[in-house]
């Protein structure tokens, strides 16, 4: 069982809370969240939405296929998206903020610019923009809860996110599959932290808590699930780790509904170092080396990455790479 973190604890004990915070993303990267004050109505929107936008012809959902957006944003068809060089079975639509594209961009400035909207259901941008308004604000009150329990200042980190966040919602159905056990494959998030809401009694997310050590998360009720991505990692030196996870497909005949959001700074902010305590500095284990897959310090650069390894086909239509060349 993943440690279990009340935020509403925090104004009244906030020193209990932050030892809690910094503790279980020390020893875990993933821990339940409650007490976080999102409504339960809010909440059921939104998972009613994205059931509503999965159930339409597929014809419906194609006409913001994510093959039209440079920004690699709207819907992606099952087996759309890659993990590790490996189809993920899974069909979803990615939010990003709603901004003009930038002339002549180069490199990750080319994920700057408008999302694709269905028109069917026609409450899905409203609420789904007044989420992005909702779980950025309980991002931001954890991070300044680490920051302080880091030894740092409570607004550490707000310089990087006040201008221009590159935020990101992903609505994301799996569908139940006997052939293909891969719903999303291991990987790590590539931004700073990540809220995810799952549907109650959903089943398939792993996290790997100790090497070759899956751990099935199962959802809590009221609870997110929350998760450091990369760049909390290198803030850190390491103290922090972003942990491995990914999803087993449900089982044929059933199917499974999850809404991850990433907090993510401006494409190019670089997420300033904490000066670790000593105490904390001795237990550091350092940011995670893999020559397959370089943490870069500056967002943009982890994001630009993953975009268009995830997505080859968009990558290739809209930006000239080919897969297996390096991205420009």
């Amino acid at each position: 069982m993943l440690p279990v973190l009340d935020l509403s604890t925090a104004d009244d004990d906030p020193a209990a809370f932050r030892t809690s915070l910094r503790e279980a993303a020390h020893t875990a990267g993933f821990f339940y969240l409650t007490g976080h004050g999102v409504p339960e109505e809010q909440i059921a929107e939104i998972i009613e939405l994205a059931r509503e936008f999965f159930a339409l012809p597929v014809e419906q959902k194609n006409e913001i296929s994510q093959l039209r957006s440079p920004q690699f944003r709207g819907y992606s068809r099952i087996g759309g998206e890659l993990t590790n060089g490996k189809v993920d079975w899974r069909e979803q639509i990615d939010i990003g903020p709603e901004r003009e594209t930038i002339p002549d961009a180069d490199g990750y400035w080319r994920l700057q610019g408008p999302n694709l909207w269905p028109e069917r259901p026609a409450r899905f941008r409203s609420a789904f923009e007044k989420w992005d308004d909702t779980l950025s604000t309980v991002g931001l009150r954890l991070l300044r809860h680490w920051a302080v329990s880091l030894g740092a200042a409570e607004d550490h980190f707000d310089a990087a996110f006040a201008d221009l966040p590159a935020t990101l919602i992903k609505v994301v159905r799996y569908p139940g599959s006997a052939d293909n056990p891969q719903g999303v494959g291991a990987h790590k998030d590539s931004g700073v932290l990540t809220l995810l809401l799952v549907e109650p009694d959903s089943k398939g997310l792993q996290v790997e808590l100790a090497r070759d050590r899956w751990v099935d998360v199962p959802p809590l009720a009221g609870a997110f699930i929350v998760n450091i991505g990369e760049l909390l990692e290198v803030a850190t030196g390491g103290y922090l780790r972003a942990t491995q996870h990914r999803v087993q497909s449900p089982a044929p005949g059933t199917d499974r509904v999850s809404i991850p959001y990433f907090l993510n700074p401006a494409l190019d902010a670089l997420v300033p170092i904490i000066s670790l305590p000593p105490e904390l500095a001795a237990l550091s284990r350092g940011v995670e080396a893999d020559p397959e897959n370089p943490i870069f310090h500056t967002y943009g650069e982890n994001a630009w990455k993953s975009r268009t390894r995830a997505h080859p086909d968009v990558a290739e239509i809209h930006h000239g790479i080919v897969a297996g060349r390096p991205a420009p």
